[in-house]
């Protein structure tokens, strides 16, 4: 569990810069310049992540079980997750769904982890995704108190939401048919 909890912090540290120091993070991105901040943001989260996968996998060795959840709530959790795919295209494919969302990668990211924390009930599951969905709603909220930084993409055209519908709806059938259990060890269905 102490490498679960370490690799939130470094990551979650590394995503939450703006939250809390905005003027900090902007000091620092003038001194390293645009591909130094982001050199050292992509290292710490990468680092975060080897971090948060090594120590997920030890603790599901010997699970400390705060729940059990209904097989119903699996069903809820699949449909839940149908959005999310498409939510994280349209981060970058600028369309309606991104003028309207303004930032779908958060709405994503908290259809994400609470539909996972409806599905899974043991301590690494909640502290995982407890901390994704809390991180998720603190930015989405700090959000509306700091400038936007432009967001990487194409040109707005009507058929990026298009693109970002259908390709996230293969991108969710991948995973439920296979993907996810090939790179998480459980098939979600």
């Amino acid at each position: 569990m102490p490498l679960l909890i370490l690799g939130l912090l470094l990551f979650f540290g590394a995503h939450s810069v703006s939250i809390v120091n905005e003027p900090w993070r902007d000091r620092m991105h003038a001194r390293l310049g645009a591909l130094g901040w982001r050199a050292i943001v992509t290292l710490v989260s990468i680092a975060g992540i080897v971090l948060i996968v090594h120590g997920y996998a030890q603790a599901r060795l010997d699970p400390v079980v705060l729940y059990t959840p209904p097989t119903a709530l699996r069903h809820l959790t699949l449909l839940l997750m149908v959005p999310v795919f498409p939510l994280l295209l349209a981060t970058y494919l600028p369309g309606r769904i991104r003028a309207t969302l303004k930032h779908p990668t958060l709405v994503a990211t908290k259809l994400w982890a609470f539909a996972h924390l409806l599905a899974n009930g043991t301590l690494a599951d909640v502290l995982l995704f407890g901390a994704f969905l809390a991180w998720a709603v603190a930015d989405r909220i700090s959000m509306k108190h700091r400038t936007q930084r432009p967001l990487p993409g194409p040109p707005a055209r009507k058929a990026n939401d298009a693109i970002a519908v259908i390709g996230g709806l293969v991108l969710y059938a991948a995973f439920v048919m296979g993907v996810h259990a090939w790179l998480i060890g459980v098939s979600p269905i």
